[in-house]
């Protein structure tokens, strides 16, 4: 009789909250940062240049994070990581200037790229290979949290003390999140003979893993679908007449919340097929309802759909890309997923919302269905394809 394993470290436990915290802080921004670029004379073209500038950077720094560790710990990489992101987070308060914010802001996407990728790496080394479903679907856990949060801890700061106590505090708050890094033990102990650094330090950089195409592109599809629905939704309830969408936030994040306690478990015993296609059926359903709503009860159950099937899919799929690549690629591996991601979700808002200004916003989302419908069609390609070499290979 085999005991099962637990994956419930010190240090795994230090790294979810710390990340979660991470995630709070930054979500603290996301309402009240376009407050502040109108507080400055912005228009909202420039409102989304800041937006954008941030996830740029993002993107930028994610190749170099799995070349930052072959030059000295993960852990210390991870420390200048969220480092990065509470200076920048206390210099928005420095801001007299759009330009000035900007360059702060880009500093904060280098910081976020690299803690958002280390994090759930270095999360993934704590974990048994035959529980990691499960143990990524608890990590994410505190994210869904944190997202569900943040924005409302982010209002309240603002009301109570105004922009500079709100980028005070989401600084103090992350330094509790660098505390919990520094308390957590280093996973390895890297090599220090300088033949083994020599030779680390002579891998190439990757831009890209190629292993792990099939799954970015799969989360790409799937961050288009999730930059329109969160981008819009508030101007399509509006539209609508509904009166509390901040509802329909904190829904999909309790959905989404209780559907990770089991779909990792799910991922473990039975493989990504039975979490991705399901899934993507309901995300589909979830889509068509929130287009079709004429009650604000319609727009929960959709938002309930919406939370279950994303909540669902993110992590089965950030799993797998983990799974396919080794140990010492995992950073690339989870770089180039996030910024497939990361591309989806400023895609999905600047597409989405031109399909939108020509049509409408239910048009919108029905449109999107399509996209998840080729997310669909792909993986199972991908399946039928995979099972047939697996015979092939059987039968030789």
């Amino acid at each position: 009789m085999s005991v099962k394993e637990s994956f419930w470290s010190r240090n795994f436990i230090l790294l979810m909250i710390s990340n979660a915290i991470l995630f709070m802080a930054f979500e603290m921004l996301l309402p009240t940062l376009p407050l502040f670029v109108e507080s400055l004379g912005g228009s909202p073209l420039q409102i989304g240049l800041v937006t954008g500038v941030f996830v740029c950077s993002a993107i930028f720094i994610r190749p170099f994070s799995g070349k930052l560790i072959q030059l000295m710990d993960r852990k210390y990489v991870l420390i200048i990581g969220v480092a990065i992101c509470i200076l920048a987070t206390g210099s928005y308060m420095f801001s007299t200037s759009l330009l000035l914010l900007l360059v702060f802001r880009l500093v904060h996407g280098f910081g976020f790229g690299i803690a958002s990728t280390l994090y759930a790496t270095s999360a993934s080394d704590e974990l048994p290979s035959h529980r990691m479903g499960e143990g990524m679907g608890y990590f994410g856990v505190g994210e869904t949290v944190a997202i569900s949060v943040g924005p409302l801890i982010g209002i309240w700061m603002l009301h109570a003390a105004g922009f500079n106590g709100l980028f005070s505090m989401g600084a103090v708050i992350m330094l509790l999140a660098l505390a919990m890094i520094v308390l957590a033990r280093r996973h390895s102990v890297q090599p220090t003979s300088a033949d083994t650094t020599k030779e680390k330090t002579k891998v190439p950089l990757k831009l890209f893993e190629k292993k792990v195409l099939l799954q970015s592109c799969l989360v790409l599809l799937v961050g288009v679908v999730a930059g329109g629905v969160m981008s819009f939704v508030a101007l399509f309830a509006k539209e609508q007449g509904f009166t509390n969408v901040a509802w329909f936030f904190f829904t999909v994040a309790m959905a989404s919340f209780l559907v990770r306690l089991v779909s990792g478990r799910i991922f473990d015993t039975k493989g990504p097929a039975y979490i991705l296609i399901p899934a993507g059926v309901v995300l589909i359903a979830a889509i068509i309802m929130v287009a079709s709503s004429r009650t604000e009860l319609q727009f929960l159950v959709a938002a309930v759909l919406y939370g279950m099937s994303f909540g669902a899919i993110f992590p089965a799929l950030q799993v797998w890309t983990i799974s396919v690549v080794g140990e010492d690629e995992r950073e690339d591996a989870v770089g180039s997923f996030y910024n497939f991601f990361d591309l989806g979700i400023g895609g999905g808002s600047l597409i989405l919302g031109m399909v939108a200004g020509l049509t409408s916003y239910k048009t919108m989302y029905l449109f999107s269905t399509l996209l998840i419908a080729a997310y669909l069609i792909i993986f199972v390609v991908y399946s039928v394809l995979d099972k047939k070499k697996s015979r092939n290979t059987l039968n030789v």
